[in-house]
């Protein structure tokens, strides 16, 4: 990026370094974009060679006596401002003139000498509400430039370079008094522990020291019969203690990033959803060693597989992409043939109303089955809930409640498919009940996140339900509290939100607000949901005794939260992948980050994860590599903090997609693994495994 240089003086002269080409506004007020390119998304702070980095910032003029920044209306309609680029890349200049003075003309007034402006100065300067009304009426909402207020002159100066780094947002002016974050540990969430609706308390045998047992102790108590152990809520307590150790047992690496995985119910089946349009299955009936299944394909997909779902039986997996068609596929590998294509458009012969930002169709971002398997519901970026009947064929309800994207669904009991949840870009969870539509209203509303929804997540007991949203907190709701309808439409959700973008910035404890009206009952923070929608479950009552909450995190690990808010365990996948592959230009070009195609970091971010229902193991999916450019799904078991095992095959395991080793995966290994080319080689693995699946994979990273 070259550095710029203004020249100008005068009332209202109000330099525009937003652009770094040619940006004209003609007669009629119409902004003419001389040069379309994207060289702005990897800019960055411009240092003169040699010179301070202590950067000038730009002083006012005589005229302003006052030293405010000029309204940029004040004599708007006969200005014409012109930003040009030397040949020699080094400078930009600025001229402005009014009434009859042409463009490029040469102004009579002094010039000031050269100031540097920092790409951060730039944004302050967009701040200014003189600019902000040139650009709302020009096209700023392109910028993100119109939705901020009038009192509010800050600027996000924790924006990270990736694509729309230049991209703005408003924001609520720093606080000079503490930040009051919700209590930690929270009072309600000990008191559901104590109520044995999520797990049971630990028992100890030395009250004066608050001493727990470690396991082998516990089971020997047990055998011997001397503790309250040999119960069948003994032995729930064994169980809800394992927690899994972020040391990995296998580490699956795939050439795309993978956005989604899951057990299913009875936990003999796993499936990962990866950007190159492939679902790939695993037999976890042994859930120490997974076999490779099946691939189904998302064919013409958009982007990425958003999500996908089992039936309760196990036997169809449907999934989706930005699209209005959901594919369903069988899993039995014995069945080759082409998915299902399931148009949530149709209504009954009669196509959704649809030409939603100029598009016929519209994306689905959340997609789950019922507890009978005969319908799907989807949460859609047209605003709206949609509910498919898998036997006619159709879509045979659509829900238009809110007002932006609606990012997560689910069934609130797994026995009924009348309560539905969904989680919303415009902050809220609304809650559904179909026997009561008529007037299409909800039937109540969750407020309390301060930014939109990623992920919703029901206990399935059709009481408890828990969300993860861009405001870095997770949180924790009961059906009974929620809040009425009437009540919640006199309230306005966006006076609450402060419009951030979680895709590329970074959200500081000073950004955080309490909602004045939370109706959650637990908040739980730590974790970063940045950069994608990152996804939050209970776990399972089988191998935790429903004991805690978890979801992945942009800093690379799976947060364990015990239900009053305080860590149980951590995850950190990163430190388990860390440097696992060798650097992939192919692969690598892709990085999400553009500035980390050139500092080449290893970054994970954990976008899903799930607890085996039978077993203590997670699985987390994340996207893993160099620049986040690729995917992982590890499987991490509860080992008792050892570092290493004994056991065949070793912990740290690296396998492709298909579960197959490959020596590749250890070219920039750490010492032990060295010699591991050499021992996969005497076992006749071959140096490079391709196969059908994945011969193509190369070659369409996105």
């Amino acid at each position: 990026m070259s550095t710029p240089v203004f020249e100008s003086t005068g009332r209202g002269d109000s330099p525009d370094p937003a652009s770094h080409a040619a940006t004209i506004y003609d007669q009629d007020g119409e902004w003419v974009d001389e040069e379309s390119g994207d060289d702005d998304m990897d800019s960055e702070d411009s240092i003169g060679n040699g010179e301070s980095e202590e950067l000038e910032y730009l002083e006012a003029t005589e005229d302003d006596a006052d030293g405010e920044f000029q309204d940029a209306d004040d004599g708007l309609n006969e200005v014409e401002i012109e930003i040009s680029v030397d040949t020699s890349g080094a400078t930009e200049e600025i001229a402005e003139t009014s009434g009859a003075v042409g463009i490029g003309a040469t102004s009579a007034a002094p010039t000031r000498a050269p100031i540097q402006v920092s790409r951060n100065q730039i944004l302050q300067l967009l701040g200014h509400a003189g600019l902000r009304r040139i650009f709302a009426n020009h096209g700023g909402a392109t910028f993100g430039l119109a939705n901020l207020d009038e009192d509010d002159d800050e600027v996000d100066d924790g924006m990270e370079g990736g694509y729309g780094s230049m991209v703005g947002r408003r924001r609520r002016k720093r606080k000079t008094s503490k930040v009051e974050f919700p209590k930690v540990p929270s009072e309600v969430g000990r008191e559901l522990m104590d109520s044995g609706l999520f797990g049971s308390n630990e028992y100890y045998r030395d009250v004066l020291r608050r001493k727990k047992q470690k396991l082998a102790r516990k089971i020997l108590s047990r055998e011997l019969g001397l503790d309250i152990v040999q119960d069948r809520r003994g032995n729930k307590l064994l169980s809800q203690g394992l927690i899994p150790s972020s040391n990995a047992d296998t580490v699956i690496h795939y050439n795309n990033r993978c956005y989604s995985g899951q057990f299913s119910d009875d936990g003999n089946f796993f499936f990962s959803c990866a950007q190159d349009f492939k679902v790939r299955m695993y037999d976890t009936s042994n859930p120490y060693e997974w076999k490779y299944y099946k691939t189904v394909v998302y064919p013409s997909g958009q982007w990425t597989i958003t999500d996908a779902t089992l039936s309760p039986d196990n036997k169809y997996l449907a999934y989706s992409s930005i699209r209005s068609t959901v594919c369903l596929a069988a899993t039995d590998p014995n069945e080759s043939g082409e998915p299902w294509l399931l148009d949530f458009a149709d209504m009954g012969g009669i196509r959704s109303h649809r030409t939603h930002r100029g598009y016929s169709q519209f994306g689905i971002w959340s997609i789950r089955f019922s507890g009978d398997g005969r319908e799907i519901v989807a949460g859609t970026g047209d605003h709206s809930v949609y509910v498919y009947d898998i036997e006619s064929r159709r879509s045979i309800l659509r829900i238009p409640g809110h007002t932006e994207d609606v990012n997560a669904v689910c069934f609130g009991d797994q026995s009924s498919p009348h309560i539905l949840y969904s989680g919303s870009d415009d902050t809220l969870i609304k809650v559904w009940d179909r026997r009561s539509m008529a007037d299409s209203r909800e039937a109540g509303v969750f407020m309390g996140h301060t930014e939109g929804l990623t992920y919703v997540d029901s206990k399935g007991d059709g009481r408890y339900v828990l969300s993860n949203g861009k405001d870095q907190t997770m949180k924790l709701w009961d059906l009974r509290k929620m809040m009425s309808t009437s009540e919640a439409s006199k309230l306005i959700p966006s006076r609450y939100t402060t419009s951030f973008d979680y895709r590329f910035m970074n959200y500081s404890d000073t950004d955080y607000t309490p909602h004045p009206h939370d109706k959650s009952l637990v908040t739980f923070r730590g974790h970063k949901v940045l950069k994608t929608l990152i996804r939050c479950h209970f776990s399972p009552p089988g191998s935790t005794n429903s004991r805690y909450v978890y979801t992945g995190s942009a800093d690379g690990s799976v947060y364990i939260y015990n239900l009053d808010a305080t860590l149980a365990g951590k995850v950190d996948v990163n430190r388990a992948t860390h440097h696992s592959r060798r650097r992939e230009p192919d692969t690598y070009a892709l990085s999400y980050d553009m500035d980390d195609r050139r500092q080449g970091q290893w970054k994970t971010c954990v976008r899903d994860a799930s607890w085996h229902p039978n077993a203590p193991v997670i699985a987390a999916t994340s996207w893993n590599g160099w620049g986040e450019s690729t995917g992982t799904c590890t499987i991490h078991s509860w080992n008792d903090g050892a570092e290493d095992d004994e056991a065949e095959p070793k912990m740290g395991r690296r396998v492709d997609q298909r579960l197959q080793e490959n020596e590749n995966l250890y070219g920039d290994a750490s010492p032990n693994r060295r010699n591991m080319g050499s021992r996969l080689r005497s076992r006749g693995v071959a140096a490079a495994v391709v196969t059908a699946d994945d011969e193509e994979e190369d070659g369409d990273g996105w």
